[in-house]
């Protein structure tokens, strides 16, 4: 059995795959998937409803379930945070494993049942699934092979060599709307100018952040470590955006495995 599904973040990249895939300029899919945190902007959640307006063929969205609830609940954040030792200074990144437990693996799942294989049973040699992934080619840094052997990721922007602008404009162009960034309000990989235009222009999801880092300052198994949001290990609410001296964020279009900013 064969499939071709796009892996779906509502972000500028996969929503121009998902169009041009509709429009004929890209070859046909069988499904998009959207594995939803329950934590992306609400802007993101619109623009999704939108675009399933826009395509003919199947859009799933899954999810693992609340990724904010999991991540105020645990001592161990499963989340890129920022962390501050309060003895030493040492300042340090968390571990990563958001992305594959909220996006990679619901994704993987989802494929699993299209392909209508049931818990544990093992996948047919016949088998063999493209992903399409929404990276562009000023990101070829994020593009990784597959973890499944069946499963090729296939970058469809790149063979273009179109990138993250070029989206951009593809979709003014030919449906006079802009697609938002695809990522969680208070994703740790947001730049400075992303965290100040959400202040300046979507204060409710600012104030949300706030909350939320303020929540987890303490949820680390060291009681001397600290936990923010943003790079500076200053509450969110404090930091100076305009600061031409704070340092760039690790991956300035989200992160690295391509499932998430896109």
């Amino acid at each position: 059995m064969k499939l071709r599904i796009l892996s779906l973040g509502a972000g500028v990249q996969s929503s121009t795959l998902a169009l041009m895939i509709q429009r004929g300029e890209i070859p046909m899919i069988d499904a998009a998937v959207f594995a939803d945190t329950q934590a992306e902007s609400i802007d993101t959640y619109i623009f999704l409803d939108w675009l399933k307006t826009k395509l003919t063929y199947p859009v799933y969205t899954i999810t693992e379930g609340n990724l904010t609830k999991q991540l105020l609940n645990s001592d161990f954040p499963i989340a890129p945070f920022y962390s501050l030792n309060i003895k030493t200074g040492k300042k340090g990144l968390m571990k990563r494993q958001c992305t594959n437990q909220f996006k990679v693996q619901p994704i993987i799942q989802k494929i699993r049942r299209l392909l209508g294989l049931k818990k544990y049973k093992k996948v047919k040699k016949d088998t063999s699934v493209e992903l399409l992934m929404g990276i562009s080619v000023d990101e070829v840094s994020r593009m990784k092979p597959n973890r499944m052997p069946y499963i090729t990721n296939v970058y469809p922007l790149v063979d273009l060599k179109l990138t993250r602008q070029d989206c951009k404009k593809w979709i003014k162009k030919h449906y006079n709307i802009e697609a938002p960034r695809s990522a969680c309000t208070y994703c740790p990989f947001h730049n400075d100018q992303e965290w100040r235009e959400m202040k300046e222009y979507n204060p409710k999801e600012f104030k949300e952040v706030i909350e939320f880092d303020k929540k987890i300052r303490l949820n680390s198994r060291d009681k001397d470590v600290q936990v923010y949001v943003h790079q500076s290990c200053q509450p969110i609410d404090q930091v100076n955006f305009n600061k031409k001296d704070n340092q760039p964020s690790l991956f300035i279009n989200g992160c690295e495995e391509g499932y998430c900013g896109n």
